[in-house]
């Protein structure tokens, strides 16, 4: 059996999507913190069962019978992230899970000046600690290109921080890979990383904007505290834009510059680029 948990999140929920099209629905089970969201699983023959990072009883319950266990990071900036993933590793262990497959982050490495890079770099050091298989899969980033470019639409200019190339890459694309991992045969041991074809940076963006609407679309690089004080004036807590500030540092100082072939490779197919997903954006 397969568990997936954060089911009922964007990337779990998509992830046990790709599942049910290559596995049979009763060898897929899902660790959710609310059943009654996943009914829609249950109603197609998943085993839904309750549990979460912070309850370690209903995780090994959820966990049972399970050969591999996709364990989606948790991102709760207040909460001690790496003590709960701890939690669920081991209750994977206790549950004699063969296998975990954990979501974690392109360029999870020491020296990454993105903060949550140290969760994950922390994570993937207690899967190696663990005494069981395990696989991090570093996603590249695919947040939404709307929250990412700002609202460049409306203005004409893609305003943000000095940045760096990364390959901005379709969360759907990761959901369908990571599938391909759980249900296939070849064994991934530690990290692997799952990124669009082609890194780009906001220069790129604005070339490939303005091509497709027609408009000249600039790049205004702003100054970082410059940055933080606009995102703080428009209701972003100041913790959270400071957060968010490390990621274009990170960007900048290329730790998300190197693109990798394995996601085409999963896929049998290239990935969805970043200009693809601009068009649908802008058609949206």
């Amino acid at each position: 059996m397969i568990v997936v948990t954060g089911a009922t999140g964007g990337l779990g929920g998509a992830t046990v999507e790709h599942l049910l099209k290559r596995v049979p629905a009763d060898r897929i089970g899902v660790s959710v913190r609310d059943a009654a969201k996943a009914r829609h699983f249950a109603e197609r023959g998943v085993r839904v069962r309750q549990g979460s990072y912070e309850d370690p009883a209903a995780l090994r319950d959820s966990f049972a019978g399970a050969e591999q266990v996709l364990l989606v990071s948790g991102n709760d900036p207040a909460a001690d992230m790496v003590g709960l993933h701890r939690r669920a590793i081991e209750a994977a262990v206790a549950a004699g899970v063969r296998r975990v497959l954990y979501t974690s982050q392109q360029g999870a490495v020491p020296g990454n000046p993105y903060r949550p890079s140290d969760i994950h770099i922390a994570t993937e050091a207690i899967l190696g600690d663990s005494g069981v298989g395990w696989t991090a899969l570093r996603n590249g980033a695919y947040g939404p290109l709307g929250q990412v470019l700002g609202p460049w639409q409306r203005t004409g200019v893609i305003a943000q921080p000095e940045d760096g190339p990364v390959p901005y890459t379709d969360r759907a694309d990761i959901a369908e890979a990571t599938a391909v991992v759980l249900a296939g045969d070849r064994s991934f041991d530690g990290p692997v990383t799952l990124t669009a074809p082609a890194a780009l940076t906001f220069d790129d963006f604005t070339e490939i904007a303005s091509d497709l609407t027609g408009r000249t679309i600039e790049r205004v690089v702003l100054d970082d505290e410059q940055w933080v004080a606009d995102q703080i004036t428009t209701g972003v807590p100041e913790q959270v834009a400071r957060l968010m500030l490390t990621w274009y540092q990170a960007a900048r100082a290329g730790c998300f510059a190197e693109a990798d072939p394995l996601l085409a490779d999963l896929l049998g197919r290239e990935p969805r680029t970043a200009a693809d997903r601009l068009a649908a954006h802008i058609a949206a």
